[in-house]
């Protein structure tokens, strides 16, 4: 014969059995934050042919673990390429430090990751910023965007990838 103790605890596992197969169980992890943040933001929505647009890109490390290592892609939307009279290029590319601003060292729009500097500590972020100069000759009134992903690894052998990232778009406005 079963205790009335034995009856709620086999009651209990029985409940936490169905919300796990169900998933209505509290997930540890759900509260925890991205490993990395990757962030987009422009100084401006707009601007004309022969404008330029500054885009900053801001990746957090929100680990207990320094980042060792970032790979970063951007490329344009497919909304972008559909528009071959839209015409830019990244023309400029900088990283800010304590001391101030200082180049990029990266390779370029194909692999950002270099541009974030050495170890990112825990808790702490780095912000590089491209230049987005279009042409005089551009089409105009369409939205230029781009789309990131990253992989970034830590001090304690881990990695973690994500993406897509999206940047606020920019439109092209006639004068």
């Amino acid at each position: 014969m079963r205790s009335p103790l034995m009856r709620r605890l086999g009651l209990t596992a029985v409940l936490a059995f169905v919300l796990a197969v169900f998933g209505l169980a509290p997930s540890a992890s759900a509260a925890d934050p991205a490993p990395v943040t990757l962030t987009f933001a422009t100084d401006s929505a707009t601007t004309t042919p022969g404008g330029t647009v500054n885009l900053s890109m801001t990746i957090t490390n929100n680990k207990t673990y320094d980042i060792w290592f970032v790979h970063q892609t951007i490329d344009p939307t497919w909304l972008t390429t559909q528009r071959p009279d839209l015409k830019y290029g990244f023309t400029g590319c900088s990283l800010a430090t304590a001391a101030g601003t200082t180049p990029c060292s990266g390779t370029g729009p194909a692999n950002l990751g270099g541009n974030y500097g050495a170890t990112i500590p825990p808790g702490q972020s780095r912000t590089v910023t491209l230049s987005l100069k279009i042409a005089t000759d551009s089409g105009c009134n369409g939205n230029i965007g781009f789309y990131s992903y990253y992989y970034a690894e830590f001090s304690d052998s881990s990695n973690t990838s994500g993406g897509p990232v999206y940047t606020p778009v920019t439109r092209v406005l006639c004068a």
